[in-house]
């Protein structure tokens, strides 16, 4: 039996001809990164974004030789717009012990190729984004089967206790009647385990799609549930960008009203596949009250509405301290920026949440309070921001369907 070893894998991927049926992917230098890891191979293809529906075929029969080495369970190629010759490089940390279902001759895409620069576009596989430079036109955003909104929640910065916020505000939009559903798309940081109190690994249906795990009535999934909680999650823009797009479309997340999408901080690669991927109905953006989380939130702003998608409005999070043994309040990081910067931008602002120990310890213990208090001030006021939400969720709804937005960047 054939030892499965980067030797072995390269050997095979020798018969798959170049671009334009010249050499071989391997001989041209075009394969980047074989990385295995239990039975899962991982590897990315570089071409030319504008030719990446042409070479489709090329990517699908790399994917099929390597699929039938013996040893092979599942395979994940993707094609990548930055040539990295070599195959050599050390496996990334916390390659998935258990990705989302598929096999060979089916099986999801994603590798841990090189981060693509962002005016070269995103040269796609089956679904995935397309670039747009060389006059090719990107596909039309596909919608989730029976997911009717998605939103995203998002931060220019990190430590705004965006997670928090997320969870507590799928939490009262199901508390206003909505099925609601959360990804956590944070791949580098997933949260919603934790804080749903949910654990366990879901289960495939049909060898295909997953079955996302609940807690409290909200259909979960998250790359915390695929690997430990401690895992570093060491990954290239490409396998970020394939993971994502698993967890969004390999899931089976039936009837759903809203689709709360935890993202990552930033305005990077997870960001534009979101806004790329599906045609958002949204995006909430979380920030605290100081200036410098407000330049970082500004940034999320502008990035989203490049892209087209609408902003449903700002949430200032830690707005204030209340003491609770004398009741003296507290302006710790300032109080009514984000207010000030909705008005300054014209989007909605949906409400400030205070800094207080019962929002943390209930959400670190996996009990947010919109579940565990839900008559307490607290949960009223994510109750409140929800049906804000969902009020512009309606009124922005004319957007919905739209084609994937052109990434273009200006010299």
């Amino acid at each position: 039996m054939m030892a499965l070893t980067k030797d072995a894998v390269l050997g095979e991927l020798s018969r798959v001809k170049g671009p334009d049926r010249t050499g071989d992917i391997v001989s041209l230098g075009l394969v980047s990164e074989v990385v295995i890891q239990s039975g899962r191979v991982y590897f990315a293809i570089s071409v030319d974004p504008a030719r990446a529906q042409e070479l489709e075929p090329m990517r699908a029969a790399a994917e099929k030789v390597v699929a039938e080495i013996p040893g092979v369970e599942k395979v994940m190629v993707t094609l990548t717009s930055e040539k990295r010759g070599g195959a050599s490089g050390p496996a990334p940390a916390g390659a998935p012990a258990a990705g989302p279902a598929g096999g060979a001759g089916g099986a999801p895409r994603g590798g841990p190729g090189a981060v693509p620069p962002p005016m070269a576009g995103r040269a796609g596989g089956h679904g995935g984004p397309g670039g747009a430079p060389g006059g090719h036109q990107p596909r039309p955003a596909q919608g989730v089967p029976g997911v009717k909104n998605i939103i995203a929640v998002a931060s220019g910065k990190g430590g705004v206790g965006k997670s928090t916020t997320t969870v507590n505000l799928a939490l009262g939009l199901q508390a206003i009647g909505l099925k609601v559903g959360v990804l956590d798309a944070d791949i580098y940081g997933p949260s919603q385990p934790r804080l749903l109190g949910v654990s366990g690994r879901p289960e495939p249906v049909n060898g295909k799609t997953l079955k996302p795990l609940e807690g409290y009535g909200i259909k979960v999934m998250s790359m915390g549930f695929l690997v430990e909680e401690d895992t570093p999650m060491i990954w290239r823009g490409p396998m970020v960008i394939s993971a994502l797009t698993q967890l969004l479309r390999e899931v089976l997340w039936g009837e759903l009203d809203v689709l709360v999408v935890d993202m990552p901080p930033g305005t990077g690669d997870a960001q534009l596949t979101m806004a790329q991927q599906v045609p958002l109905a949204g995006s909430v953006i979380v920030s605290t009250p100081q200036d410098l989380a407000l330049i970082d939130a500004r940034k999320g702003i502008n990035m989203f509405r490049r892209v087209d998608v609408p902003i449903l409005g700002i949430i200032e999070n830690m707005s204030y301290f209340m003491c609770p043994s004398c009741g003296t309040r507290s302006d710790i990081f300032g109080h009514g920026g984000a207010r000030e910067e909705a008005e300054r931008l014209g989007v909605e602002f949906l409400g400030e949440v205070p800094l207080h120990m019962d929002i943390r310890e209930k959400s670190d213990s996996g009990r947010p309070v919109v579940v565990s208090d839900p008559d307490g001030p607290h949960a009223r006021i994510f109750k409140d921001i929800a049906s804000k939400v969902w009020a512009e969720i309606e009124r922005a709804k004319g957007t919905a369907g739209r084609p994937a937005p052109q990434i273009v960047m200006e010299s």
